[in-house]
């Protein structure tokens, strides 16, 4: 009798270390999950903020580059160009070069293509204005030619700040104007 209370005593002491042994296991899995979830949490937070510094600074700086392009074709036709004039369209132009790059590695296709295309309509502009400064036009390149293309960015910078919109969750829907609420009147 003596052997089967010994027995039963290590038994019921077993099973009492081993319950607090699952239990504190159970517990950890527990934390960790939560863990892992608020990380995930964190980092989902972390990469929307940081996509929309880049959205930001990436729009500011294509409406920048084209501004800077309408103003070089301004001083063209009014005046000759000078070397404050090209330095004001290189740091645009250097900018946005970078803004996109940044992008690049950041935005998802579904921005990265209207950027791409945005980007390529300003380089095809820049390219214009530049053999027009140095009075070396390609055949059929006109400051009306130039001036219609650069005018054709400002369509494209509005699908591509939507798509920005649309991937960062802010609805272009229900605006007065139907592109965002911003008119881009210049």
């Amino acid at each position: 009798m003596d052997l089967s209370a010994v027995i039963i005593a290590v038994a019921g002491v077993a099973g009492t270390l081993g319950g607090s042994l699952l239990t504190q296991r159970g517990s950890e899995r527990t934390k960790l999950r939560e863990i892992a979830l608020v990380r995930g949490q964190e980092e989902t937070h972390e990469n929307r903020v940081l996509r929309r510094t880049c959205y930001v600074e990436l729009n500011r700086d294509a409406r920048q580059f084209t501004t800077a392009l309408n103003r070089h074709l301004h001083v063209l036709r009014e005046r000759g160009v000078e070397e404050a004039d090209r330095v004001a369209l290189e740091e645009a132009k250097n900018a946005h070069r970078d803004r996109y790059s940044e992008a690049q590695m950041i935005a998802p296709d579904e921005v990265l293509v209207p950027a791409s295309a945005v980007n390529r309509a300003l380089n095809k502009v820049y390219g214009q204005v530049k053999r027009l400064e140095r009075g070396e036009p390609a055949p059929g390149e006109t400051r009306e030619t130039a001036e219609r293309d650069r005018q054709a960015v400002w369509d494209m910078l509005r699908e591509m700040r939507a798509a920005m919109r649309r991937d960062l969750g802010v609805s272009t829907e229900g605006s007065p104007d139907g592109r965002g609420g911003d008119p881009d009147s210049f």
